[in-house]
């Protein structure tokens, strides 16, 4: 019988993000089971929110969406943690998103336009865990 291994990675810590990023890649070959848990610990602008996907990478240089693309939200007020698996993932791991405002500013930021310039930009500042188990 072979001892399950487990381990938690902590790839992003007090990180303040606004509009695109990307995070560390962390590699997972080893693992089967994943789990992103993102921990919001402040947020600035209008409605600040965080639209992820994770992305997978056969060697932590060239990267693309797992299984599409879904789409996870990560939005404050639906809490201060949030988690999802991924399964059936190649080597590395890392997630790619957006921090976007409230409805109007995404509507704006979707249709290709400014947003105003009084306006104060988007910001979440989070933990961003991930757990894997062989």
């Amino acid at each position: 019988m072979t001892m399950r291994q487990s381990f938690t990675a902590v790839i992003e810590r007090n990180a303040t993000l606004t509009g695109e990023f990307t995070t560390e890649p962390y590699e997972a070959a080893w693992a089967r089971e994943a789990r992103w848990f993102v921990r919001v610990l402040d947020a600035a602008g209008h409605a600040s929110r965080m639209r992820v996907r994770t992305q997978i990478s056969p060697d932590g240089l060239h990267w693309c969406d797992l299984d599409g693309g879904t789409e996870q939200s990560v939005d404050p007020r639906e809490g201060a943690l949030h988690s999802w698996p991924a399964e059936g993932f190649g080597g590395w791991l890392r997630l790619r998103g957006t921090v976007v405002g409230g409805p109007a500013a995404e509507a704006a930021t979707d249709a290709g336009d400014t947003a105003d310039p009084g306006d104060a930009p988007a910001s979440v500042k989070v933990l961003i865990y991930l757990a894997l188990k062989s």
